[in-house]
Parts: structure tokens; C-alpha cells; sequence
């Protein structure tokens, strides 16, 4: 007797689960995506104990016609495709129809559904099995509840975190969810407290502030780019407001939000020098364009997709991201909102909700209702969802509510040097604090000027200038560069030969997987040669070409590091007044190549609240 046999369906379906529901938020996704799909203007979520017993769905959509019903629950039962060519233009979130019957198989299932012109349907499924086919309601909709998920695999159950951390991921795609769809309002409750809500009014930017609050909303910078294919969207927070992972960055493509490293790597660079090494900024993209341009078969939770054309797509987000950047005076305020760590509040939130008489305060699930009154606290959940509530303000003088001013431009003679007055204005010095810190004033309030960091944008720009288009030049050695390489290194080496040769750099073999270098471009910053020449073949190793943008870059940012004045370095006054008329000239005068802030300003307005001149 043969050994290959065909799996019966109920052990097909639980394994298809395995790639398709993975925890409880994966189950949410899925019958989020169904619900948009049935065209609805308002979804609810009901969850207890983070859905590990129960997750329930309901909506307004069109609803499932009562023969159609039972047929959800067959593996690759689907209303979406009918044909191969179907695949390559994807217009829904859903597809595969593989979804209903994968989560049927691992938990106790009930379906209720109604076009609204007729009885609905109700329909019982415990771990596959069809238990009950009953007439049920006519309300226009459907509600889906999953009861006891994994209760028929307990070897995937213990794999669960506790309620916090799967709530966390439920909250994070329910977030996703939200900021895709703006026009859809969201309410999602847990153990019957109501933890969130979008309004659905179509803006996203009201979608952004419920989910990361007041605070990041008011920072960020809207986005808005496009070429023959594509059609980009949303906001970028300003430089000042970061985090510590990528986790704050949404795609949305076509509606569906996606994970790219691509589209990430375009974000960065078109931030550029603005962030400090490690820190990620939060960011919602909207990327529109033909299906066609997008394959979204790629992975079992189609979180991720493919680009026919990305390349153009990279440099639409890219240079968005960058244009916006530099539209922008992005000089942050010396008066922050501290951290909080020993109190926690609830979200009040301004956006104004639709009229619903069983509306309720708002809490967030991570926090107790214990009231404060003067300030914004800023967490991050074990999720790495932001969490930013905006609180209430108690007893606050008529006086705080007045509009601080805004920094005054002062018209200079004409120089030998272009200043540009739109982005950093003109500051008289007035002294200096523990020779590492330039104190200057104009008529808006106090500046501080991190000396080393302004020297360090002077001489990184002179620098990137400067090797954007080098003497063509070689530094002859008298003795030889010894590099031993890997055998893939090796490979690409000798692949890319020409093109090492094109940029200056001649590597002759020496025995086995070994090279000498006997000479090099002349701009190589002396005694980083051998580090920038590695960097070179790593690049061939990893990208397949030599980015030597990426390594002028680099090579800029280490000179103009190495040759700035340090901390602790006291300064004449003349020498403060030039550094920072040449600081003016710079075309990104506010951050070092690091991402480090070069200048804070306190308003006037922020000076009279510290000494109390403004209660």
C-alpha cells in the first residue's frame, strides 16, 4: 500500500490555520477585512479577555444571502475571484476564501447575516463541524463571533501571551485597520469598556489623533505626491517626534496596510539627517495605484506585496518625504512635556462623535482613570503601539490659552554669503553656557545653539559638496593595502570589477580570497581608507552595486565630525556671531548628519509661563 495519502478536510483546514490564524489578533484582521469588503460604514468589535474567549464582529454591510451562507465555510469559497487573471487585479481585501474556514476549524463559530431584504441566517460551527442552520434576524449586516479559539489544539493555545500582550496586538491591528479606512467608524470594546473609536468622517488626520493622540497630530506635516503610477498621501511627523522602532510606520496600499522594507528605506532617506541614529519617525502613507502594479499573493496573511515598478515608487516616496521636510522651520521648543511614570490617565480626546446617546468616557486599556491636570504623557505599550493622551486641563488662567509668538524675520544687509532667513531667522548672541552652548535672542524669545552640532552641519554640507563631485584623483601607496574577503565577496568582486575600477578603486589578486590595494581615491578621509573600501564590497555583497552617494555620505559626516569644534570650547563673541550667520546658510540647519537638534527655542511666551509671569 502507498504511503502518500490525501489529509481529510477538518486536518487540511486546522493546518491552513496555522499559516492564517496565528493569535487572536489574526483573527481579528481577517473579519475586519470581510466587513470592508461587504462595503460597511460602521464596524463594531466586542472582545473578552483579549479574544482568547471571545471576539465579535459586527457591521453594516451588505450581508451574505442565506444559500450563500454555508458555503463561507468551504475551503477556497470565495465571492472575489473567478478566474486566474482575477489574481492580478486584486481590488479587495479579501480573496482566498480560505479565512472563515480556518478560523471555523480552531474555535466555536457563530455567523448571523442578512441582506436586509429578507429573513437572515444564522449558522453554528464548532472546530469545522456545522452544528446548527437556523433563520435568524433581518437587520442589514453581519455578526461574527469565534468563542474559545485553539480550544480543539491546545499545542497552538499555549503559545498565547497573556491578555496584555495579545490585546496589545489586537489594539495594533485594529489601529491599522482604522487608519486605512478613515471613512469607516470604528468602536471596539473590551470586557465591555469601550477602548477606542474613530469618528468616520473620511479624515485621517482625525483618525491619527484618536490613535496617537493630540500631541503627535498637531506635529505632523501632510503628505502629498504622485507621478504617472502612483498617487502617495498621508502625514509625516516632524523630526522632533520619534520612536524607538518601525513600528509606528503604516503603509496603506490600496486600503490594505502592508509591511515593505522598501517603502521604509524610502521614508529614512527622505528624512535623511533629520533623525538621531536609531530612532524612527510616525509616519501614515496612503499609496494609491493600479492593481495590476501590485501582486498581494505573496504571503498567507498578505501582509506583504510586490511592485512591479519599484523603483518609481521609492523615488516618489523619497523625495515627498524630503520636499516636505524642507518646507518646513523645524526648530523645536525648549519647553517639553515630561514623562510621566508614576501616574497614568484617561484619553479625552476633541474630535467631535457622532450624536449616541450610550456614548461613554474613553479609556485606554493600559491605564487607570486617575485625573492629573497640566501635561501630556508619552509611552510606549509592550506592543510598540503609541500611546500619547491628550489630558484635561483644570483651572487654567484665561491668559495660558493665547497663541505664543511666532519668531520674528529681522531683514539683514546683503553679504557675501545667501542666509536663509525662512529657516533660521537672525539671532543676536548674548553669551555662552558651559563653553558648548551658544545663547542668542531675537525678538521671539531665547535660542540655544549646540556649537559642536552647528559645526558639524557647516562642514557636512561643505564636505557632501565637495565629494558629490571629487578631483579625479588616486592617493598612490608605498606600501599595499592587505584585504582578505569572503568567497561571496570574492564573487562580487570580481563580477563588479569594472565598476570598482569606475569609481577608483583597483583590486589585485593576492593568493586565495586575499587583494592588495595600491592606491585609492584621493577624497578618502585619512585613516578610515581600509574602513570605506570594506563598506564598498559589503555594499557589492548585499545590494548588488556600489551606492557611492551612500559612501561620499559617509565620508562627509566622519570629516565633518572629526574637524568640528568639541564641548567645553569657549567662543569669542565675534566667533559665536559667525557661526551661526554660517549656520544660516546651510540648507538643513537644523539637525548634525547624526540627527541630533543644533537649535532649541524657548518663546517668550514659554519664558514668562517658567518664572510664573503667565499662570
Amino acid at each position: 500500500m502507498g504511503k502518500i495519502i490525501e489529509l481529510p478536510e477538518s486536518l487540511s483546514n486546522k493546518i491552513a490555520a496555522g499559516e492564517v490564524v496565528e493569535r487572536p489578533a489574526s483573527v481579528i484582521k481577517e473579519l475586519i477585512e470581510n466587513s470592508i469588503d461587504a462595503k460597511s460604514s460602521w464596524i463594531k468589535i466586542e472582545l473578552q479577555e483579549a479574544g482568547l474567549r471571545s471576539i465579535k464582529v459586527i457591521d453594516n454591510g451588505v450581508g451574505i444571502q442565506s444559500e450563500d451562507a454555508p458555503k463561507a465555510f468551504g475551503r477556497h469559497a470565495t465571492s472575489k475571484i473567478t478566474n486566474e487573471q482575477d489574481l492580478f487585479r486584486v481590488s479587495t481585501l479579501g480573496f482566498r476564501g480560505e479565512a472563515l474556514a480556518s478560523i471555523a476549524s480552531v474555535s466555536q463559530l457563530t455567523l448571523r447575516t442578512s441582506t436586509g431584504e429578507s429573513a437572515g441566517t444564522e449558522i453554528v460551527v464548532h472546530g469545522g463541524a456545522l452544528v446548527e442552520h437556523n433563520k435568524h434576524t433581518k437587520r442589514k449586516g453581519t455578526e461574527i463571533t469565534v468563542e474559545n479559539l485553539f480550544y480543539n489544539t491546545p499545542a497552538r493555545l499555549k503559545y498565547l501571551k497573556t491578555v496584555h500582550t495579545e490585546l496589545g496586538h489586537l489594539t495594533d491591528v485594529i489601529n491599522r485597520m482604522a487608519l486605512s479606512h478613515p471613512d469607516i467608524r470604528f468602536e471596539c470594546e473590551h470586557n465591555g469598556k469601550r477602548i477606542f473609536f474613530t469618528p468616520g468622517n473620511g479624515q485621517l488626520l482625525h483618525a491619527v489623533q484618536q490613535i496617537y493622540g493630540k500631541n503627535i497630530a498637531k506635529n505632523m506635516l501632510e503628505v502629498n505626491a504622485s507621478s504617472l503610477d502612483y498617487n502617495v498621501q498621508g502625514y509625516i511627523a516632524k523630526p522632533e517626534v520619534t520612536r524607538s522602532n518601525r513600528n509606528y510606520i503604516s503603509l496603506i496600499v490600496n486600503g490594505r496596510f502592508v509591511k515593505n522594507p522598501m517603502i521604509n528605506k524610502a521614508i529614512l532617506d527622505g528624512y535623511h539627517t533629520f533623525l538621531p541614529i536609531g530612532r524612527y519617525p510616525v509616519v501614515v502613507l496612503k499609496i494609491d495605484m493600479d492593481p495590476y502594479l501590485v501582486d498581494v499573493n505573496v504571503h498567507p496573511a498578505k501582509t506583504e506585496v510586490r511592485f512591479s515598478k519599484e523603483k518609481e515608487l521609492f523615488d516618489v516616496i523619497k523625495q515627498a518625504v524630503y520636499d516636505v521636510l524642507h518646507g518646513q522651520r523645524l526648530i523645536p521648543s525648549g519647553v517639553k512635556k515630561e514623562k510621566l511614570k508614576s501616574e497614568q490617565t484617561s484619553l479625552d480626546f476633541s474630535v467631535k462623535r457622532d450624536a449616541n446617546p450610550t456614548s461613554e468616557p474613553i479609556h485606554s486599556t493600559f491605564s487607570n482613570t486617575t485625573p492629573l491636570n497640566s501635561t501630556n504623557i508619552v509611552r510606549e505599550n509592550e506592543t510598540g503601539v503609541a500611546e500619547e493622551p491628550n489630558l484635561d486641563h483644570n483651572n487654567i488662567n484665561t491668559a495660558e490659552t493665547s497663541k505664543p509668538n511666532e519668531p520674528t524675520e529681522v531683514q539683514m544687509e546683503p553679504a557675501y554669503i545667501e542666509r536663509n532667513e525662512k529657516k533660521i531667522p537672525f539671532l543676536n548672541p548674548i553669551g555662552q553656557l558651559h563653553g558648548t552652548y551658544i545663547l542668542a535672542q531675537d525678538d521671539s524669545g531665547l535660542y540655544m545653539v549646540d556649537q559642536h552640532a552647528a559645526q558639524e552641519r557647516i562642514k557636512y554640507e561643505f564636505f557632501k559638496q565637495k565629494l558629490g563631485n571629487p578631483i579625479k584623483e588616486v592617493q598612490e601607496l608605498s606600501i599595499p593595502l592587505t584585504f582578505e574577503f569572503t568567497q561571496q565577496e570574492v564573487i562580487r568582486i570580481e563580477e563588479n570589477r569594472e565598476e570598482l575600477e569606475k569609481v577608483g578603486l583597483f583590486l589585485e589578486p593576492f593568493g586565495d580570497n586575499s587583494f592588495l590595494v595600491r592606491s585609492y581615491p584621493s577624497w578618502f578621509p585619512n585613516g578610515e581608507e581600509e574602513a570605506i573600501i570594506r563598506d564598498m564590497i559589503d555594499d557589492l555583497a548585499h545590494e548588488q552595486s556600489i551606492d557611492l552617494e551612500k559612501v561620499r555620505e559617509e565620508a562627509a559626516i566622519l570629516m565633518s565630525c572629526k574637524r568640528s569644534i568639541k564641548a567645553n570650547h569657549y567662543l569669542s563673541h565675534e566667533e559665536m556671531s559667525y557661526l551661526i550667520e554660517e549656520l544660516r546658510t546651510c540648507q538643513d540647519p537644523f539637525t548634525c548628519p547624526h540627527g541630533r537638534p543644533i537649535v532649541i527655542h524657548f518663546s517668550e511666551y514659554e519664558l514668562q509661563r517658567m518664572f510664573k509671569r503667565i499662570m
